[in-house]
């Protein structure tokens, strides 16, 4: 029997603001991370400050924004209002204190607690604030949340606005830094939601005229379209809406209040279900949901007063009421839905016929394999329940009550070493292996059916759960955990293709990466360092001078758990795989898999010169 703890007044502690936040940081700003994932905490930080200053655009003050980040340092300057000069300290350091309660000043803000900038400033060891309006100034710096110095000028030249500059605090982000990739992906959102704001960052222009339709051209080159972008617009709500000729999966680009809803929300829901309906009603036609929505690309936009989000940081709507006099969401989207849509196809009779085949096009396919992806889901059941093929973690999308979701990650790996070193390591709660046999099918330039009669590929996407949309998917990092070798590097390059073949909204969304191992560990008897390059190794061996043990380690295999857990714990190092907006992804599928060119043999020997290089020089040391 377990000794019985004393509970007395002393237990009971009162915490003030910023020792909470800096306590449990992912109640504010989600997961941590180091900058590898646009869902990390360092970009939740950037996007609190700057939900304060589109805001002030939104509210018609202040058309430009300048954002810049250099190093870790992040400075964004707007040129709206001002803050209230005599509240300056305590909007950034007193919670529930802003003013976004007052629905006459914002009528339909993203940040309506009076959080945001609170927890950037307890998170960061660097945070001042300026703010500028009547010709006087007031600036206040922080630490980690402590008021460090106030200034107030009386008389000043400056334009009026507010300034913010922050460096978030290495005591809580472990080693980060920005990636300008998902800045950019973040302040484009921004500009597509609000035409005719300009925002400046590090000097180079983002502006949109055409809103959502501007962020669909972004995302599907024109020759993949099956027709123009539908763009549709009102008052609080926005649409644009095509299909691809080659992905077969479902793509959304949700957004409320300028918030991007990446989880979805009542609104997606509603704006799916409208989609369908409206449809069904033009045509006359009972299609098949699936059938209806299969390959489409599309983005909803929509204005909620006083949204309620189901976490602080705001990834998906649970307001069911659009709020004032206006009916439900659901009402709402279906109404703009059915009356815009309707009226735009009665009018393009091209665009509708060339949706319709689109449809009869997908019906025939489904019904092509609706034998086989029974069989498929079947084998899909009964591998999971007889094999170790999936070691599954205890997070899940969709379980609300859940808030480590965006922790959530899929190893996937080869052979029964590296995959039983991972398994052993990993945290049972986040952390989930899935294990291939062999190296996986070369799926560049075939169809959909392979997925389902390749055993591995159907494990796998039955695993995800992305049959359809990547909307349910289960893990939000999916993480490719290869050896550093030939044969690893060769299994990397066919998963990236059944990943861009089939699904390469899991990419463009940034829920893939290759796990980073280290390829050396140096050591003496005081001191153990793992390196992860060349130059990382060279500085190892300046530092534990005389001569160290070298290790280089030549697969995941030959790392212990032990030793494994240091790699995917908190210091996981992850790479990002990202798509270049100026290739498309035919053409990209066309270099790395399609016939042995000279020029892809090229790059290859290129590549792996490097590498070999340095095995050579570790063998003669």
């Amino acid at each position: 029997m377990s000794q019985e703890t004393d509970y007395t007044e002393d237990n009971i502690r009162s915490l003030d603001w910023k020792e909470h936040i800096r306590m449990r940081p992912g109640m504010y700003i989600g997961k941590l991370g180091d900058g590898s994932s646009p869902d990390d905490g360092i970009y939740i930080l950037l996007k609190e400050v700057l939900d304060n200053s589109i805001d002030e655009y939104v509210m018609g003050s202040g058309k430009t924004i300048e954002v810049s980040i250099q190093g870790n340092k992040v400075i964004v300057r707007d040129y709206g209002r001002g803050i209230p000069l005599g509240k300056v300290v305590d909007v950034v350091s007193k919670m529930n204190t802003g003013g976004k309660y007052d629905s006459r000043a914002f009528k339909k803000s993203v940040g309506l607690n009076g959080v945001g900038t609170k927890a950037v400033n307890a998170l960061s060891h660097f945070f001042r604030v300026e703010s500028t309006r009547d010709n006087k100034s007031a600036s206040a710096e922080f630490s980690q949340g402590n008021l460090i110095n106030q200034e107030l000028l009386d008389d000043t030249s400056r334009r009026k606005g507010t300034k913010v500059s922050f460096i978030p605090d290495e005591a809580i982000f472990k080693k980060y830094k920005y990636r300008n990739e998902y800045v950019e992906k973040m302040l484009k959102n921004y500009v597509y939601l609000n035409t005719g704001l300009t925002i400046l960052f590090n000097g180079e222009k983002y502006y949109s005229e055409h809103g959502l339709k501007d962020l669909l051209e972004e995302n599907i080159n024109v020759s993949d379209m099956v027709y123009p972008i539908i763009h549709l617009k009102a008052e609080d709500i926005e649409i644009a809406l095509t299909h691809s000729r080659t992905q077969y999966s479902e793509e959304y680009h949700s957004f409320v209040n300028g918030q991007n809803t990446t989880q979805g929300g009542t609104h997606l829901a509603a704006y799916r279900e409208a989609l369908v309906r409206t449809i069904r009603e033009f045509y006359g036609k009972n299609y098949e949901a699936s059938d209806v929505r299969k390959s489409v690309v599309t983005a909803v936009a929509v204005k909620v007063m006083e949204p309620v989000f189901e976490s602080q940081t705001k990834t998906k709507l649970g307001s069911t009421d659009m709020g004032g006099d206006l009916p439900t969401v659901r009402t709402f989207v279906n109404d703009f839905v059915k009356t815009h849509l309707d009226n735009f196809l009665h009018k393009n009779p091209d665009t509708a016929d060339k949706i319709q085949r689109k449809i009869l096009q997908a019906e025939r396919e489904r019904k092509e394999l609706s034998g086989i992806r029974k069989l498929a889901k079947d084998r899909a059941k009964k591998a999971n329940l007889h094999n170790k093929k999936l070691r599954d973690c205890r997070v899940h999308f969709g379980d609300t009550k859940n808030d480590r979701y965006l922790e959530s990650t899929l190893f996937i790996t080869e052979g029964d070493s590296a995959s039983g070193s991972i398994t052993k390591s990993r945290d049972v709660n986040t952390q989930a292996v899935f294990s291939l046999r062999g190296k996986p099918l070369n799926s560049y330039g075939m169809s959909k059916k392979i997925v389902y009669e390749n055993e591995e590929f159907n494990l796998l996407q039955a695993a995800l759960n992305i049959e359809e949309s990547i909307e349910d998917l289960r893990y939000n990092n999916i993480v490719i955990a290869t050896d550093a070798d030939v044969d690893g590097m060769h299994i990397r390059l066919l998963l990236i293709t059944f990943f861009l073949q089939f699904f390469p909204e899991l990419i463009k969304e940034g829920h893939l990466y290759i796990l980073q191992t280290p390829l050396f560990r140096v050591r003496n008897k005081k001191e153990t360092i793992y390196c992860y390059s060349e130059q990382e190794r060279r500085d190892a061996i300046e530092k534990l001078k005389p001569k160290p043990e070298i290790t280089r380690f030549k697969g995941l295999g030959e790392i212990s758990p032990d030793e494994f857990v240091n790699f995917i714990g908190e210091s996981i190092r992850l790479d990002p795989i990202m798509l270049d907006k100026d290739m498309s992804i035919e053409a990209l599928l066309e270099f790395y898999m399609g016939k042995n060119t000279p020029d892809r043999q090229e790059f290859i020997i290129d590549n792996l010169k490097v590498e070999l290089d340095i095995v050579e020089e570790v063998h003669e040391n």
